[in-house]
């Protein structure tokens, strides 16, 4: 068998190559480090391939690679396979672009802080965009004299308050025996452990319990409002309510919102009474006070405003976390890995609101005198 080769004559400023034998894979080894070592220049040159006996693959790219490297490269003498073979192996080898050079570490983290909080900003003014979008919705609503979508409303407070009695009974109860708990131990120190029902009521009623509850409604039902309607917005679902002139704030945003208000001040009540159980329970088995006395004791230290303060700031923890999941489905695009990464951000989003109002809350109440 003839092993590939090839002749070089060189006329002035041109060149001929002429390719002979098999140009394939088992005959191909010698000629390759030849082919890459041939000088560049000269004005063109011309590849004669009448010669060819048989050309694969390998045999293919060598030559592609030929007449990419030398620029004006004229083939001659090729069958309609060989030619075929050859640009099919020139489209499959496109021009790779080389990754620019990132720069010193340094700017490459101030690169990164200054896109983080360009984000941060712009993600900010487009969800207090859409909470004023949401408010004028239900302004809207209301001044028209319109009715609410009641169906979708009791849906939604089944779905948001009901079903997650639960979740939200058992954890503040657990909540409140592990205050009682640790409260205790570090009473006892002082023989003050009586202190220990002060502590179970004043910072369930006023912070803990509502706090609590507003984190596991973000985590349960803001994840799901971002998950519906990200899947909504992915199969043009929203697109088609737009079309058939429906208000996608009327029909999805509003009863989410509404629903998600009213049964946080049920579920804050809720998750404070299950943590004053859990607590009162701590405080019989383990130090001995009687249920009668601390049920008396309860009513001394907590005061009523205590109580109003904690149900003043359960709707406007159960609307941010409405808005902000929904927001967060609202900005689903592309394909079904955004909505996760949205699902995660109404979370973690929601979560951070809540405590930053309630830090908020807890100096302007003490501010007015509501210590």
């Amino acid at each position: 068998m003839n092993d590939a080769a090839f002749l070089d004559e060189a006329t002035g400023d041109s060149r001929r190559i002429v390719l002979t034998g098999r140009w394939t894979v088992a005959h191909i080894g010698p000629v390759e480090p030849q082919l890459r070592a041939l000088p560049a220049g000269g004005s063109g040159l011309t590849v004669d391939l009448s010669q060819i006996e048989r050309i694969d693959t390998i045999g293919a790219w060598l030559v592609h690679r030929l007449t990419r490297d030398h620029p004006g490269t004229t083939l001659t003498g090729a069958s309609e396979d060989a030619t075929r073979l050859i640009e099919q192996v020139g489209a499959a080898d496109p021009d790779v672009k080389i990754r620019p050079d990132p720069g010193p570490r340094m700017t490459r983290r101030l690169e990164e802080i200054g896109r983080g909080v360009v984000g941060a900003v712009d993600t900010l003014g487009n969800f207090l965009a859409f909470l004023g979008k949401t408010l004028v919705t239900l302004a809207q609503t209301l001044f028209s004299r319109r009715s609410f979508r009641w169906n979708s409303i009791v849906h939604q407070m089944d779905v948001v308050g009901v079903h997650a009695l639960g979740i939200v009974g058992l954890l503040s109860f657990l909540v409140g025996i592990v205050l009682a708990q640790q409260g205790a131990v570090q009473l006892r120190q002082f023989g003050a452990e009586v202190f220990v029902v002060n502590l179970i009521g004043r910072s369930t009623v006023r912070e803990l319990g509502i706090l609590l509850t507003a984190i596991m409604v973000a985590g349960r039902s803001g994840s799901a409002f971002a998950a519906q309607i990200g899947s909504m917005k992915l199969n043009e679902e929203i697109d088609a309510m737009r079309t058939i002139g429906l208000s996608a704030f009327e029909v999805l945003v509003l009863p989410r919102v509404i629903a998600t208000s009213l049964m946080m001040v049920l579920l804050g009540f809720y998750g404070s009474l299950m943590a004053i159980i859990g607590g009162g329970l701590f405080c019989w088995l383990s130090l001995d006070m009687p249920v009668v006395t601390f049920v008396q004791r309860l009513q001394e230290v907590v005061p009523i405003a205590d109580f109003w303060i904690g149900l003043f700031k359960a709707p406007v923890f159960g609307a941010i976390i409405a808005v902000t999941g929904c927001f967060q489905g609202m900005q689903v695009s592309g394909n079904a890995e955004s909505v996760g990464q949205r699902t995660t951000a109404a979370v973690v989003q929601s979560i951070f609101l809540v405590i930053v109002l309630d830090a908020f809350f807890a100096v302007f109440f003490t501010a007015l005198g509501f210590i």
